[in-house]
Order: structure tokens, then sequence, then C-alpha cells
């Protein structure tokens, strides 16, 4: 066997665990270390501000002894456990299947009458790919022969089609609208929706679609927060009173869009927290738990505190969601925030 040279060191690995990503157990020793308390909406400045949750069902977080106690097995035991430990949500099922309205009519009877809700738009009516089969039977019909397809793109279905999307998902909704608890409709689109004209007519044509309900909207391209093109889309979404969601999330990469405090309607601000893992944000052959597997550290949490605050001022209501679903890193982190914020 050769000899190693003098004066070079043997190769180590490192045992210490990785902060970010310690495991369910630690993030868990950090919200016990809290209490069995509920994140009840608080005031931040002149906004009603209010924190949750990407969802309440992922594999990864409905885990034995990861947040829901023992016992607590069903749909309707996880929500209201949720919806006692929280009082907002975000619902990321509607990106891959449209709701229905009894659907919606569960949500309203198991949680409390202070419970809200922000709903993901679906696919579709973001210019995102559908998985055909997730398609109500009815619209699967339609489509024939594509519908043996896996993926779908909106551009693959005719206008009338797409007709029925929008207005099968807005009608779902209804009962949660009729009952004062939904918040807003989370228009997400794809990295390669580029600022344009026909892009800013694909906003306004979802607001008229959807009315009454309230849309957001959040981007995934950086060209919307350049130098004059970020100027005007800040512009833009204030005059339409369109809020903006502001993201904290991976810097670096070509999907990454700045921290910025934008609050663009007074009537809602939306902060949405995805994270900060760089190396996997980008990455298209990464899956959605691994992409927002990242456990916040407290000091990265006292660090949104001033711009909570600053939201706070000129918005009347405040969302934010942990977007990190993996596990209870996301209700951990959101229990978290939430006791700075009451400090």
């Amino acid at each position: 066997m050769p000899k190693r040279a003098r004066g070079t060191r043997k190769a180590t690995i490192s045992t210490e665990p990785n902060p970010h990503d310690p495991g369910v157990e630690p993030a868990a020793r950090r919200a016990r270390a809290l209490g069995e308390l509920r994140a009840d909406p608080v005031t931040v400045g002149t906004a009603e501000v209010r924190v949750g949750t990407a969802g309440w069902t992922d594999p990864t977080l409905t885990k034995s002894g990861v947040f829901y106690p023992a016992g607590t097995d069903t749909a309707e035991e996880r929500l209201r456990y949720y919806a006692g430990r929280f009082s907002l949500v975000e619902v990321d099922s509607t990106y891959y299947a449209l709701p229905a309205p009894p659907m919606a009519e569960r949500w309203v009877e198991r949680t409390p009458d202070d419970f809200v809700f922000d709903v993901k738009a679906h696919a579709l009516m973001t210019g995102h790919p559908t998985d055909a089969r997730r398609l109500p039977p009815a619209l699967r019909e339609q489509l024939g022969g594509s519908a043996e397809a896996k993926r779908v793109y909106p551009q693959d279905l005719p206008d009338v089609m797409m007709d029925r999307v929008w207005g099968l998902f807005r009608d779902a909704l209804r009962p949660l609208h009729d009952a004062g608890k939904l918040g807003s409709v989370l228009m997400q689109y794809p990295p390669w929706f580029l600022p344009s004209k026909e892009s800013v007519a694909q906003i306004l044509d979802a607001r008229q679609r959807l009315a009454p309900l309230q849309i957001a909207v959040e981007f995934r391209n950086a060209h919307w927060y350049a130098e004059k093109v970020g100027a005007r889309t800040v512009e833009w979404c204030t005059e339409h009173e369109i809020p903006l969601v502001m993201v904290d999330a991976p810097q670096g990469t070509p999907h990454s869009v700045p921290r910025r405090v934008t609050v663009t309607a007074p009537s809602l601000a939306i902060l949405r927290l995805h994270g900060r893992k760089a190396d996997t944000w980008a990455r298209r052959s990464t899956s959605v738990g691994e992409k927002y597997r990242y456990l916040y550290d407290p000091e990265e949490l006292r660090s949104l505190v001033p711009d909570v605050k600053d939201a706070g001022r000129e918005a009347r209501r405040l969302h934010i969601i942990f977007n990190n679903c993996y596990g209870n890193y996301g209700t951990t982190n959101g229990l978290e925030l939430w006791e700075e914020l009451k400090l």
C-alpha cells in the first residue's frame, strides 16, 4: 500500500447532523418545547396575521408520531386536529385534482369559525401540465384518446373544456367563500411564464373567471422582478389590487426570485416560505418532498420578523404559509415563527 505523503491529512466524513434536515424527532422536540399551543391570528401593525402550512395530509406528515397524536387516522380527525393548532392552511391537493363542492363543505364543517383556507389553483389554470387520469370522468370522456396520455397541457384541450375546468374549480370553492373561510386562490405560475402583455392578460382573465373569489399570484421567474420590469410588476399588481406573493426561497438558481416586502393589495398580503435548499430547487428530477425538505433554524426565523412587521404596516390581513412540507418541518417552523411574532 502506498504511503500517505507527509503533510497531507486523511479525509474525514463529518458526522454532524445537518441543522436544516435533522429528522422529524429533533424537529418534534423543538415543537414540544413550545407546548400544546394554537397559532391563533395575531395582530402585527395593522394586519391580522395568520400562520399555517401547505397542506395537512402529506404522507411524511401523517406518519405515526410525526405531528398527529396516535389514533388520529381519518381525514376528518386530521383536519380537526390541525385546525386546533393553526388558523390557516393552504390546500395543495387542488393543484393535482379538481375539487368538488362536497369536499369544500366538509372542510367548512370540520374547522372552527375563525379558520381560513388558501387554495392552490389547478395545474391547468396556470399553464402547467396535469395527469389526465386525475381529471373528472366527464372531462376524460371529452378527451377521448387523449385521456390515455399521462400528461396534458392546457393547449392540448379545446376552449370549451378549459372553460369547464375553470367553472368546476370556482363552483367547488363556493362553500368556503360563502362561509367566509376562503382566503385566496393561489395562481402559482411556472418558470416559463414570462412578463408580457399576453401574460398579464391571462392573469386578468383568471381574476374574471374566478370572481368573486380573491386571487393571488406567485411567479417563479426572476424576469418579473428585474429592474424596470420589476417596478412595473408591482405597479400593475397594485393598480389591479392583486396580491403579489412574497417568497422566501433558495437564491442563486435559474428559478430564484428575490425576497422583497411588497404589499400590492392592502386587503391581503401573502408570504410563502419554501425553504432554502438551493441544490434541489431548480433540479427537475427532484421529488416534491426532497425539494422542500428544509427546516429553518431559529435565527433564520427571527430574520423574517422585520419583513413581517413591514408588511403588517401596509396590509390588513397577512397570511404566512410554510411550504417546507417534509414531515413536521413546516408545522414546527410555523409554531416557532408565530411565537416570535407574539413577542
